[in-house]
């Protein structure tokens, strides 16, 4: 009989701590970063800086040139460039990630293949100067409806603000590319 009654408050005990493990928040989601939201075109507000996206762009091909020399990026996908200001609050910070999340969950980071070009993140802002910068994302044509824009200081923004701007719906065309997708964007324009 006592064993039986070790063995029941065992199993109780387990089920008590699994349900505990279940219900409570998991570490990541307690010091995770805190969510700042808008939409495209609201000015979103963090602890150190402010953000805005401007606009967001549609290519199959980028145009860039590397020391003199003009090169065209291609992708599997789709290329989106959103163009964003920033301004600092209070102190000089700099901005140094971003992430389109898509419609089913996927998170793309800032593509590293354009690093040598200028304007892009990580970039520096002081209070009272806005600074635009591009956001460049490779991303499957079918994540570019409906995503949102995930904005923050730095790679590990644990209990610091992120700007999580919603892009709203793009339509898409027959050729299941996002409406007004162009052929080649070319990135040396002025933003």
């Amino acid at each position: 009989m006592r064993k039986t009654a070790n063995i029941i408050l065992l199993l109780v005990a387990v089920a008590f701590c699994y349900g505990l493990q279940m219900s409570k928040p998991h570490y990541g989601d307690l010091i995770g970063p805190i969510p700042a939201h808008g939409n495209a075109g609201e000015t979103i507000t963090g602890r150190n800086f402010e953000v805005r996206a401007e606009k967001v762009a549609f290519a199959r091909n980028l145009k860039v040139d590397r020391f003199g020399e003009t090169k065209i990026l291609t992708t599997g996908g789709v290329w989106a460039v959103v163009t964003v200001e920033f301004t600092a609050r209070k102190q000089s910070t700099s901005v140094a990630v971003a992430s389109w999340r898509g419609p089913t969950g996927l998170n793309y980071d800032q593509t590293e293949r354009m690093s040598f070009a200028d304007g892009l993140l990580p970039v520096a802002i002081d209070p009272g100067l806005p600074k635009k910068a591009r956001l460049v994302f490779e991303l499957r044509p079918d994540e570019a409806s409906n995503a949102t824009l995930l904005i923050s200081e730095k790679l590990m923004s644990a209990l610091d603000s992120q700007a999580e701007i919603s892009l709203g719906p793009v339509a898409i065309a027959p050729d299941g590319l996002p409406a007004g997708t162009v052929d080649t964007l070319d990135m040396s324009q002025p933003i």
